[in-house]
């Protein structure tokens, strides 16, 4: 085992504060990784309060990981020491069930075991995540980084990026698809770039008049207002996909209507009941479908990185220190960010405030 430095939630009312665990010595299927950088998702901000009542404490959050490889097992492949390498949502599954055989781990019929606020296969020994100095994974969880990519911005790619790209490559956005995105924030963000470098022409869909010079500088085509009537109703029955990324209930009615027939709105932000219901006729007359996405499989995720690498697509970010990770908490609740806040982990090592 060894000593680790990170930042912890102790409990949902207190603020994250350094904490020291330990990890585990690394077996020969693992890649140990000194942690660079680590995105900070909203997710982060609900689990550590306790918000969606499972939290585990204490909790080390942090699941949009990059760093250097400093050691790997005997049995390791694709990894060696010196590699870029980046670490997500979760680090370890069943890999025998019917999801895990085809490269889809995140829907492991018997969990995934979620890179925190989890336990150990086997074991109740908690996961702790990338508010840490390093971190040791299974090397079928960890993918590798192109070399040519600001390290930094790679880590919401990590979680927001691949909760975007997972939707788009399924359902085939590309070349000559009228493409929408529903709300402009961290995953929204990445769901314009990704959709526009795989040629699809963007439509970022958005209640805010003030994000149409942002959206279209980030990529977007065009900006639609769904609050205005008039320009939803000229392009009802217009859109091949929709990317939905509201992170709260709302009313999904308007937008459907926005879709061809036999088209699919995937929805990628809100995790409690979706309010007001779906108008049943809606789906039936085009024979359009409301359908859901989470994450990425491993597979998946190298793919994307490789895209990233290729086409030049990371996230905008601000970085901070692990000091003021408390004080983004705050910022993140007013979505006073653009887009997604990343720690430089050399805060942790050097105690910078």
């Amino acid at each position: 085992m060894t000593e680790v430095r990170g930042y912890a939630a102790r409990d949902a009312n207190s603020p994250l504060a350094p904490f020291t665990f330990t990890r585990r010595t690394p077996g020969p299927h693992d890649v140990e990784i000194e942690i660079l950088y680590c995105g900070i998702c909203h997710s982060d901000l609900h689990q550590a309060r306790n918000d969606w009542r499972n939290s585990l404490y204490p909790m080390v959050p942090g699941h949009e990981i990059v760093g250097r490889v400093r050691s790997v097992g005997a049995h390791v492949k694709k990894l060696k020491a010196g590699d870029l390498a980046a670490v997500g949502c979760m680090v370890d599954s069943c890999r025998q069930c019917s999801a895990c055989n085809d490269d889809l781990e995140q829907y492991c019929e018997h969990g995934p075991t979620w890179t925190y606020n989890c336990k150990e296969r086997n074991s109740e020994q908690l996961t702790f995540g990338g508010y840490s100095e390093k971190i040791v994974v299974e090397e079928r969880f960890v993918a590798k980084v192109p070399a040519n990519l600001d390290l930094k911005a790679v880590a919401p790619l990590l979680c927001a990026g691949i909760t975007t790209w997972s939707p788009l490559k399924h359902w085939n956005v590309g070349p000559g698809q009228k493409v929408g995105v529903i709300g402009l924030g961290g995953l929204g963000h990445m769901g314009i770039k990704f959709a526009k470098a795989l040629g699809a022409y963007v439509v970022m869909i958005t209640t805010s008049p003030g994000k149409a010079q942002d959206a279209k500088k980030l990529g977007a085509d065009e900006v639609l207002l769904s609050r205005d009537d008039a320009a939803m109703q000229a392009q009802a029955g217009s859109f091949d996909f929709l990317l939905n990324t509201v992170p709260v209930p709302h009313d999904l009615n308007p937008y459907l209507a926005l879709l061809k027939r036999d088209r699919t709105m995937a929805i990628v932000g809100v995790l409690t009941e979706l309010e007001p219901p779906v108008q049943g006729g809606i789906l039936i007359m085009g024979r359009k479908a409301v359908a859901g996405s989470a994450i990425g499989g491993m597979k998946e995720t190298q793919e994307m990185l490789d895209f990233c690498g290729a086409h030049n697509v990371v996230a905008d970010i601000e970085v901070i220190a692990i000091q003021t990770v408390n004080e983004a908490y705050e910022r993140l609740l007013k979505n006073d960010v653009k887009y997604r806040f990343v720690i430089d982990m050399q805060s942790l090592r050097k105690g910078a405030a």
